[in-house]
């Protein structure tokens, strides 16, 4: 093996296990958030030369796999509202949902956004880095979908977004 080589698989040993964690939380789906997050390592590997000498190649094969979730959870979304509109009346879902049933209720990205702030304890900061937006959008993604949240869970919405 090469010296990069090396490094690479280091780097995989690390940082795998939190962006599968991290895909798993935002599609609820551990077969195909392994898949992603083999699919981010991959691209990841086919640019190891140029990102390795990033400062944080974390949060870049980060981003990467959460750019696929969404995607993924896009797909499977419109899939969803496909079939239920062919085969089954309308039903209001909003009624009597539990927090990680609500969750599915926000867009992709709103997802992505309350599963690194709140699960993954990250700052405002942090998240804007690893999704490729301002902070200022963050904080808006997360307003919004804490507002969509307690209103599908019937409750309260503070202000703790920073």
């Amino acid at each position: 093996m090469t010296e990069g080589e090396l490094e690479y698989a280091w780097f995989f040993r690390a940082e795998f296990a939190s962006v599968l964690r991290t895909v798993y939380l935002v599609l609820r789906d551990r077969g195909r958030a392994e898949d992603i997050a083999q699919e981010a390592f991959t691209q990841l590997y086919s640019h190891w030369r140029k990102v390795s000498r990033y400062e944080r190649p974390e949060a870049w094969v980060r981003r990467i796999a959460i750019r696929m979730a969404i995607r993924q959870q896009k797909r499977d979304g419109l899939r969803a509202m496909l079939e239920r509109t062919a085969l089954e009346p309308v039903i209001d879902h909003a009624t009597d949902l539990d927090l990680a049933g609500a969750m599915h209720e926000l867009s992709p990205t709103q997802q992505a956004v309350v599963v690194l702030y709140y699960y993954e304890d990250r700052p405002t900061a942090e998240i804007a880095e690893i999704l490729g937006m301002s902070q200022s959008t963050v904080r808006v993604h997360l307003t919004r979908a804490r507002r969509h949240l307690a209103e599908l869970l019937r409750e309260e919405v503070g202000d703790d977004v920073g």
